[in-house]
């Protein structure tokens, strides 16, 4: 069970204290694993409450106007925390009276005061507090018992958000997936469409991801979860599927401003309208493209859903596949 709360003093009391871990966790990557790996192994062993504390948004947001769009969003957080074993999460809204809080105070009155935290468990490079001031090294010096988790190595280069943000923007799921320690996937609602696949024999599921970063247009074999958030988090059966991130030359006049994630669920018969999925990328299958008419799309979704099927049997381990084009140019055609 996992819990999110605003920075307004509802924390459930911790009889035995709390092991807290403070970032971003951006992606939740394999150094993130490691650090929600010894967060709960150290509060199983104290009988504390496993606890992490994350932001609703990217501080940078604040820290330097802008911010960079984000592996997951605070939903998928969430839900990583969850499988990864930790039992509260607390969601702090990053804004500039935060940001003037001094490391100690927010030590002190937050994370040992509120949360009763008996230990910290942070990463190497973690900074908080006014000034980024708050360093393992001065929040020991407090008195706090602090527990360092190095920098994970992948390959001879440091695991990082930004490496994974570079490698899903240019396609490189099997490095991106390397990092994550899982295959590249999205969170989004599933909201309601022009109805135009389900006219021409595939319906499809579009997807709002909520600022969450995709990989470059072009169509993948999926995988599909249903996740229903909330106390009792709960994921349905996974799913199989066809994807196609795009602009759909083929049936848009004007080409939209941003790309359209649509998805045709294989061997599915039913309706997601509001339901919250998991998207997972398994390969990339091919560019998108332009077609003259209708019927020329239809067929080649057809052998789409095919490759789909065969790739998806074959690659029940893991994602990988590597999207061939440079993401900068545009994509020039598509399905519905």
């Amino acid at each position: 069970m996992i819990a999110s709360y605003e920075r307004d003093g509802r924390f459930p009391t911790a009889p035995n204290g709390a092991v807290v871990s403070v970032g971003v966790f951006d992606g939740v990557h394999l150094g993130h694993q490691e650090i929600l790996r010894r967060n709960v192994e150290t509060a199983r062993a104290l009988g504390a409450r496993s606890t992490v504390v994350t932001f609703r948004q990217h501080p940078k947001s604040v820290l330097l106007g802008r911010a960079p769009r984000t592996l997951t969003s605070l939903e998928h957080r969430l839900e990583l925390f969850r499988r990864a074993g930790i039992e509260h999460a607390v969601a702090l809204t990053f804004d500039e009276a935060l940001r003037a809080i001094p490391a100690a105070d927010f030590a002190r009155e937050f994370l040992a005061g509120s949360l009763h935290a008996r230990r910290l468990v942070l990463g190497f490079d973690s900074k908080f507090g006014r000034g980024r001031e708050g360093t393992p090294e001065f929040l020991a010096a407090l008195g706090l018992s602090v527990d360092v988790v190095g920098q994970v190595v992948l390959g001879g280069r440091p695991v990082s958000s930004t490496a994974i943000r570079e490698a899903v923007e240019l396609g490189d799921l099997e490095a991106a997936a390397a990092m994550l320690g899982r295959p590249v996937a999205v969170h989004g609602e599933v909201v309601a469409g022009d109805k135009l696949g389900r006219r021409i024999g595939f319906p499809t599921a579009n997807l709002d991801l909520h600022h969450e970063l995709h990989p470059p247009t072009g169509v993948y074999a999926v995988r599909v979860r249903v996740v229903r958030y909330g106390q009792e988090a709960r994921i349905g059966p996974e799913l199989s599927g066809v994807a196609n991130i795009g602009f759909r030359p083929t049936i848009e006049g004007a080409r939209p401003e941003t790309p359209r994630i649509e998805v045709h669920l294989l061997d599915f018969d039913g309706d997601l309208y509001g339901e919250h999925v998991e998207l997972e990328f398994v390969a990339w299958l091919r560019p998108e493209q332009r077609f003259d008419g209708l019927p020329a799309l239809q067929a080649q979704i057809a052998r789409d859903v095919l490759a789909a099927r065969a790739t998806l049997e074959r690659g029940r381990g893991g994602a990988g596949g590597r999207h061939p084009r440079d993401p900068m140019k545009d994509a020039r055609g598509g399905r519905p």
